[in-house]
């Protein structure tokens, strides 16, 4: 049974969630923490009366229960909750960097992280202006800079990249990096191969290759979370534009 023919089937189900502002966000509220009463009236704006037959359908579903004069997602709510709440978080981080995702290659981002993209809500997108050039670039070394721990994904390298990392390296940072094999080839060549060879002698420091032809630079530290992809035609890499997180659920 194909997505269309489920939806077909449950349609007055899911109708009953996507349809009522009320309920929707009584789902929403309880998928935080459990609630009262009260609470729900407080977060909602509405009043016990329109709150009552809500909870009333939700309790005959088996979403809620109550415990201890509160509101509470039963085992089954914790999943209808939760998927509801990342459906809103896709489509809403989809529309808010709308244009960031249309004008850039996203393909080659593995599917199942792209299900979480969602997590990216709380970002935000910086681009180099005419007036402050490299900002994109100069934002990503000042986190590398600031880290505890650096995870990075690199379809490209820089002489300012490596002696990032390379300054992060020795002051016992731990490092782990995964490259694919083209700039695998480039670190063997000066400026880049004296310096490598002296962070293999570093236990904190990992670098991985891969067959695979990555097409973004990704940074991801203790603190916040670096995204740079390739324009849409795949060829060229856009190192003006950069989406940026400090967000616990995009570093995680």
């Amino acid at each position: 049974m194909n997505s269309f023919e489920i939806y077909n089937e449950m349609e007055e189900n899911l109708q009953a969630i996507y349809r009522s502002r009320l309920l929707t966000e009584i789902l929403l509220s309880l998928n935080e923490s459990s609630r009262k009463l009260s609470q729900l009236r407080e977060i909602t704006g509405s009043t016990s009366q329109a709150i009552i037959p809500k909870l009333r359908k939700l309790e005959e579903d088996y979403l809620i229960e109550t415990k201890e004069r509160e509101y509470c997602l039963t085992p089954v709510g914790k999943i209808v909750a939760s998927g509801v709440a990342d459906s809103f978080a896709t489509v809403g981080t989809v529309n808010k960097f709308k244009y960031f995702w249309s004008t850039h290659y996203i393909e080659r981002i593995p599917t199942l992280l792209l299900k979480e993209i969602g997590c990216l809500y709380n970002s935000k997108i910086l681009h180099d202006k005419r007036t402050k050039i490299l900002s994109v670039y100069c934002n990503q070394l000042k986190m590398i800079k600031n880290a505890d721990h650096v995870y990075g994904i690199s379809s490209v390298i820089t002489e300012g990249y490596t002696d990032s990392i390379y300054e992060r390296v020795k002051e016992g940072i731990p490092v782990e990096l995964i490259v694919p094999l083209n700039v695998a080839e480039e670190l063997k060549q000066l400026p880049y191969a004296e310096k490598l060879e002296v962070l293999k002698s570093y236990k904190n420091f990992q670098l991985k290759f891969t067959n695979e032809n990555i097409k973004m630079g990704l940074i991801v530290t203790d603190k916040c979370l670096a995204l740079s992809l390739y324009k849409k035609s795949g060829i060229e890499y856009d190192i003006t534009t950069g989406l940026f997180s400090s967000d616990p659920k995009a570093i995680e």
